[in-house]
């Protein structure tokens, strides 16, 4: 698919601001003029030479380093030039300025990588990994965006796909003969490689949703009654006082956010309002967001008091709470304890005991928590994986597991794997609509 054809493009690399390098980046068929005009000659290929960038008058803008990539060897699979001089944002607007004069265009955000897609130079999955790459907020999920791009998640889904074309392979050969003349071996054949593509499809969509969990994170919702203790709570998982404290309940009026870290994992924290009955009209609003905030969570955190069990308004906030949302129930000071045990009328394997002042409880917490969000420790590491990636491989999910359920009838078994095939093909980009293509590197950022 290659397209080396295509107009000349030009974008300012580096991010936005002051630095002591900026690269400005061009990329086409019609590389040579641009080059001639900037430095004054067509650089060497693959050589990093130093020299002056030149304006219209030949008066210098800039000095720096020119590097040049001819077709179809870059990232692009078409020429490119890289000039990368100072990262002073009037300098690099002038050099880029002079680009587009020479007959660049200023490239749509995401053109680059996407011309990059165009000329197989990646698939799909590996074009989104390094938006996510760029993206990344914690080492972990920088890693696995780092093995997406490097191609361990499409290594794998090629894998699957080829398991898939042999199966269906086997099945049209099967629907040539009349089913007397069906050999058992070739029957047992089938029925091994379906369980086999079934089974590693499964353990492909859990490290993909592994893959999701480090991009997006998961929303933590801390619920409770009044000055029970989750803005401290709040405090101690963030490491950092971003949520007032007092004694007087009701002083938390609105969704306090703060996004921390556990296990390489975003996590965003709400603290909400105290659920209570209030006349205060502000507080009462407050009370509304909670309710609004707890329908949007991936998991709750009920924290109840110690010292005074569960009570019946800690009851009716239970009742309340969405049942489609796991929750944990934690038990907050238990410091103040002392020798005495929480309240007996408590299943001690129903909740978590913690002092959000002290810290007591919060390394159980934090890996229950990890448990309740659905992370596991992966031996070979997650790759990254987007929304549609999980839709795609539950798609092929279905249609193995229905195929399963329909393998008397050939036909309708051979259908269900193309369907199964076809989603798949979905991840990497066999199978793309031009206009998902747009809305996935619109996202990107101008320059790559």
């Amino acid at each position: 698919m290659q397209r080396q054809d295509a107009d000349t493009i030009a974008a300012i690399a580096t991010a936005q601001g002051r630095g002591g390098i900026g690269v400005i980046r061009v990329s086409g068929s019609n590389i040579e003029p641009i080059a001639h005009g900037i430095l004054g000659k067509q650089p060497a290929t693959r050589y990093a030479e130093y020299g002056d960038f030149l304006d219209e008058n030949g008066d210098i803008l800039d000095q720096g380093i020119a590097l040049y990539f001819q077709a179809p060897n870059s990232f692009t699979g078409e020429s490119v030039l890289e000039l990368q001089g100072h990262g002073g944002p009037a300098v690099l607007q002038l050099l880029l300025n002079r680009c587009l004069d020479l007959g660049a265009r200023l490239a749509e955000p995401g053109e680059f990588t996407k011309r990059a897609f165009l000329n197989d130079k990646l698939d799909l999955a590996q074009a989104e990994s390094v938006a996510d790459l760029i993206e990344a907020n914690t080492a972990e999920a920088a890693r696995s965006a780092m093995r997406s791009l490097h191609g361990d998640f499409s290594d794998a889904i090629h894998d699957l796909l080829e398991g898939l074309t042999r199966l269906r392979m086997l099945v049209e050969a099967m629907l040539d003969f009349p089913e007397e003349e069906v050999d058992a071996v070739d029957i047992k054949q089938r029925d091994t490689w379906l369980t086999d593509l079934r089974g590693r499809l499964q353990k492909i969509l859990e490290t993909a949703k592994q893959g999701s969990l480090l991009r997006e994170g998961a929303h933590i919702v801390i619920a409770g009654q009044p000055n029970v203790g989750k803005s401290s709570l709040l405090n101690q998982l963030s490491g950092d006082g971003v949520a007032l404290v007092s004694d007087v309940a009701g002083t938390t009026r609105d969704v306090v956010r703060q996004t921390i870290q556990i296990y390489g994992v975003p996590l965003h924290i709400m603290d909400t309002a105290g659920l209570r009955e209030s006349d205060d009209i502000v507080e009462k609003m407050g009370i509304e967001r909670t309710h609004q905030t707890l329908h949007k969570a991936d998991l709750i955190l009920l924290l109840l008091d110690a010292s005074k069990g569960l009570t019946k308004q800690d009851e009716q906030i239970m009742a309340g709470l969405p049942d489609n949302i796991p929750r944990l129930t934690l038990l907050n000071k238990v410091d103040l304890l002392k020798d005495s045990a929480p309240d007996q009328t408590l299943d001690p394997a129903s909740y978590i005991g913690v002092s959000a002042k002290t810290g007591i409880g919060i390394d159980t917490l934090s890996a229950k928590l990890m448990e309740a969000v659905g992370w596991r420790d992966q031996e070979a590491g997650a790759f990254m994986a987007r929304e549609r990636h999980l839709r795609a491989l539950s798609d092929a999910q279905s249609h193995l597991c229905h195929s399963e359920e329909v393998i008397a009838s050939a036909e309708l078994f051979a259908e269900e794997l193309r369907l199964a095939q076809e989603a798949l093909s979905k991840i990497t980009g066999a199978f793309t609509p031009d206009d998902l293509l747009g809305e996935i590197f619109t996202r990107f950022c101008i320059g790559k």
